[in-house]
């Protein structure tokens, strides 16, 4: 099919580029951009895209699968083609499904991707396009920190970089990863945490944690554990990519470690970029995230250290619970919210509208980084360039229903509430 877009917005993070054109798609592949196409070819379907964007397909770094092993909070089937309603071209899932991706066995199983199926509560029917599907492969054997993964077979399987995705203890073992690991040349990521000091705490600590009765973490628990990290860093020399940045100190200590020129990234999620702890007045467990959310300082940091680059992406961490695992007391539900169809709305009405990012740098953000720290190529909206792209209506709106939802849960604090801004087709090779 041959599909010409007429004045769409181009934003384009590799060219830092954001302007009017005409584009036209053809076999898979951008055909031409121009500020005005007339010579189109015949059975050319146009579209007037005024007030639309074409963006590059947006890159999640890190996210949850339930499928092995909790097929009842979402399938894969069900959460790619969530990710796909939410303009994701690419995404890359934990290592801790159940049996734990720690044999290459799994690496196997979670890339075929599933076929698309009837999706029980889309009148529509199921999408036909779903995401490239990356895989990290465990560090540690069943995610316990003690022994190593066959870090050889899991690298010749095609994991996209290796990561336990929570907090170790050990800080000998990371050392001694980070030795092993660096011949491999391939991704690592650690999220930084000390269980001692986080104790059985679910809220930054402060006076909000006071005022809600909610066991408090301290800021510390997260930056002393990246500090000792850094540290190990420099020792090694090994790159490393550190996820679910959410103080205002772990922003200031990572900035220092650039500036001093070691070799990491830095990503913090989408929900930890919008909401602070007075959101969680509320008590919607789908608040109780790990780490939890930051005071409003920390909130601010994170929005400035991304806009300035020391925060390189934002990832979604998208994990589905079913409703009776999150109807219970706040401090006893498991942390987590889902994420792909809300994440690009809200970021795009709460921090492009609102002026606080260009829309190159929210993108950049999205897209060109996640793709970046991953040590893939990101797509890009040239001629010639492999069509891999959304289009996204800021002005559409809709509300958060589970009827209205392609993933098959719907622990979100924004459940029931009206949206503006959808992504309204994908484009991938």
């Amino acid at each position: 099919m041959t599909e010409l877009l007429k004045k769409v917005r181009v934003i384009n993070p590799n060219l830092k580029s954001d302007e009017i054109a005409d584009v036209l798609i053809a076999d898979g592949k951008v055909a031409a951009i121009a500020p005005d196409i007339s010579d189109i070819p015949a059975d050319t379907t146009i579209q007037d895209c005024q007030g639309l964007i074409l963006g590059t397909g947006l890159v999640d770094l890190y996210s949850h699968c339930s499928q092995p092993g909790f097929e009842q909070r979402e399938t894969l089937s069900s959460m790619l083609q969530a990710a796909a309603a939410g303009g994701f071209t690419r995404i890359t899932i934990l290592p801790d499904t159940s049996p734990v991706v720690d044999h290459p066995a799994m690496v196997t199983q979670l890339q075929q991707t599933p076929p698309p199926h009837p999706h029980p509560r889309k009148q529509e029917g199921e999408l036909k396009l779903h995401p490239q599907v990356y895989v990290w492969g465990a560090i540690s054997l069943d995610l316990a920190g003690k022994q190593l993964t066959e870090l050889a077979d899991l690298a010749a399987a095609g994991v996209a970089g290796f990561t336990d995705g929570q907090p170790w203890d050990n800080l000998g073992f990371v050392h001694r990863v980070l030795e092993y690991l660096q011949p491999w040349g391939k991704p690592v990521a650690f999220s930084p945490g000390d269980r001692l000091l986080s104790g059985h705490g679910v809220m930054r600590e402060g006076v909000p944690a006071l005022r809600f009765g909610l066991p408090p973490v301290p800021a510390s628990a997260e930056t002393t554990a990246l500090a000792a990290l850094l540290e190990l860093v420099a020792a090694t020399a090994t790159p490393v990519h550190i996820m679910r940045v959410s103080t205002a100190r772990s922003v200031e200590l990572i900035a220092t470690a650039k500036a001093g020129g070691l070799p990491i990234t830095a990503s913090t999620t989408w929900m930890h970029l919008l909401l602070d702890t007075t959101a969680i007045a509320s008590y919607n467990t789908s608040l109780r995230l790990e780490p939890p959310l930051g005071n409003p300082s920390d909130v601010k940091a994170l929005q400035a250290g991304v806009k300035n680059g020391v925060i390189d992406a934002i990832a979604i961490d998208h994990a589905p619970y079913t409703y009776e695992e999150k109807m219970q007391a706040f401090a006893s539900s498991p942390p987590g919210a889902m994420g792909y169809e809300l994440a690009l709305p809200l970021l795009w009405q709460n921090l492009v509208a609102t002026g606080k990012f260009t829309a190159l740098e929210l993108w950049g953000a999205l897209s060109t980084h996640p793709a970046e720290c991953l040590q893939q190529q990101p797509s890009t909206i040239t001629t010639g360039a492999k069509a891999e792209l959304i289009l996204f209506d800021p002005q559409e709106t809709w509300k958060v229903e589970p009827q209205n939802l392609y993933t098959l849960s719907s622990n979100t604090p924004w459940l029931g509430k009206q949206l503006q801004g959808r992504v309204v087709k994908v484009w991938h090779p």
